[in-house]
């Protein structure tokens, strides 16, 4: 083989040409960055702050923070203090008048004497009839009362209506108001 000098060729950098002050004007202005947001104001804030002090040790940090909440606690007691003498010196108000209890209206059943044998004691079967909300049925139940019949005047089969009234037995909550119909 010859001795042939191989030259690799180099690749040529392009290089751009420098801006001039008339490319400047005519290329379009970079966007200036949207303002910060409060938050991020003051974190940027303390970020700058933070890396412009040198790092602290744990016990300077700890005697910050004791001397932050000694500042705090000063704070808190004078105003305490403060709102202390304000309520002593606040001219004493009455306590408001009690509202009297407004009593609504009592429920009133009428249904049909079942059993008379207790002692100034009726059961009363109340019957009920409402249509079903979804199939529109009518459905009928009934439910028991206890009523206090003070002079043992109704007697099994009378209709009757009752009033609802406070607790007068473990079972019983209903007085009698009126016999309506006598059984026959």
């Amino acid at each position: 083989m010859a001795d042939e000098e191989t030259t690799e060729e180099t690749p040529v950098e392009a290089t751009e040409p420098e801006a001039t002050e008339a490319d400047a004007a005519e290329a379009p202005a970079e966007e200036a960055p949207a303002p910060l947001s409060a938050k991020e104001q003051r974190a940027r804030a303390k970020h700058l702050a933070a890396s412009k002090r040198p790092p602290r040790t744990p016990e300077e940090r700890h005697a910050e923070r004791q001397a932050e909440r000694a500042r705090k606690a000063r704070l808190r007691r004078a105003r305490r203090l403060k709102e202390r003498e304000a309520r002593k010196a606040a001219p004493k108000t009455p306590p408001p008048e009690p509202v009297p209890h407004v009593h609504g209206r009592k429920k009133v059943r009428q249904g049909v004497v079942v059993s008379d044998k207790a002692d100034k004691t009726i059961t009363v079967r109340v019957d009920t009839a409402r249509r079903h909300r979804r199939y529109e049925k009518i459905v009928r139940t009934s439910t028991t009362l206890h009523a206090h019949d003070e002079a043992n005047e109704a007697h099994v089969g009378d209709t009757v209506r009752v009033e609802e009234s406070r607790p007068l037995s473990r079972t019983k909550r209903w007085k009698l108001v009126e016999v309506l119909e006598r059984a026959k």
